[in-house]
């Protein structure tokens, strides 16, 4: 019997990009929430998009009396699907994304979801604009509203899916696939094992020097990706 394992795939720079429809939603949101235009935004590279908002609210000096982080999240949810034409149009699934995902949902004891810092309904907008939704098992990921710290979504998810599933998931049947460092930092502090994709901002090297052991340089290689993940060789 094949050993089961989890996939937790990162979202953007991994599987899609939004054509930079994603940092103009991220400041309506923010406007929408709290009143003040928003033109500046600290890093987004791998982190939650809890630590953006509050970095961004220190950025203007807005005082945030509790409730914007939930309003926040309704907020960019509804601008993601309002502008799901528009973000087709400018923005893509990485090559090979869907050829990845489908091949390994035909695997036997392979359950896929995400692991992400988008809140979920922005991180299940994204995937079903590019129709990837489809792979994954999203009621059993970890995301940005469930924690802010990354590493700390990898037992949050292997908790999920083991209720799902009935199976125990160890770092050894673990698997974050992500494009930062702080995927690769998010895996080996949160207990998995992490495929580095080199398809981001983040040259291979880094990612290497992060703690990454398998680095593929962008997801069209199905069969790379399916041998790092189980041994064997796509069909």
């Amino acid at each position: 019997m094949p050993t089961p394992k989890l996939i937790l795939w990162d979202i953007d720079h991994t599987l899609i990009e939004t054509g930079g429809v994603g940092s103009e939603v991220f400041r309506d949101a923010v406007r929408q929430v709290t009143g003040h235009h928003i033109d500046r935004l600290p890093d987004a590279t791998g982190r939650t998009e809890q630590v953006i908002l509050r970095e961004t609210l220190e950025l203007y000096g807005i005082e945030d009396p509790g409730d914007y982080f939930p309003k926040f999240v309704e907020a960019q949810a509804a601008g993601y699907r309002a502008r799901a034409d528009e973000m087709r149009r400018r923005g893509r699934a990485l090559p090979g994304a869907r050829e990845a995902l489908a091949a390994l949902a035909e695997l036997p004891h392979i359950t896929q979801t995400v692991l992400t810092g988008n809140p979920k309904p922005s991180a299940i907008a994204k995937l079903e604009t590019f129709d990837l939704a489809q792979w994954l098992d999203l009621d059993v990921g970890a995301y940005g509203t469930d924690d802010s710290v990354r590493p700390n979504l990898v037992p949050i998810a292997q908790a999920r899916a083991t209720g799902r599933t009935g199976y125990t998931y160890t770092r050894d049947t673990t698997y974050v696939v992500g494009d930062t460092t702080s995927d690769v930092e998010a895996a080996l502090k949160g207990g998995a094992q992490i495929i580095a994709v080199a398809s981001g901002r983040t040259p291979a090297d880094e990612l290497r020097a992060a703690g990454a052991v398998t680095v593929l340089e962008h997801l069209a290689d199905t069969s790379a990706l399916v041998q790092s993940l189980t041994g064997k060789h796509s069909s």
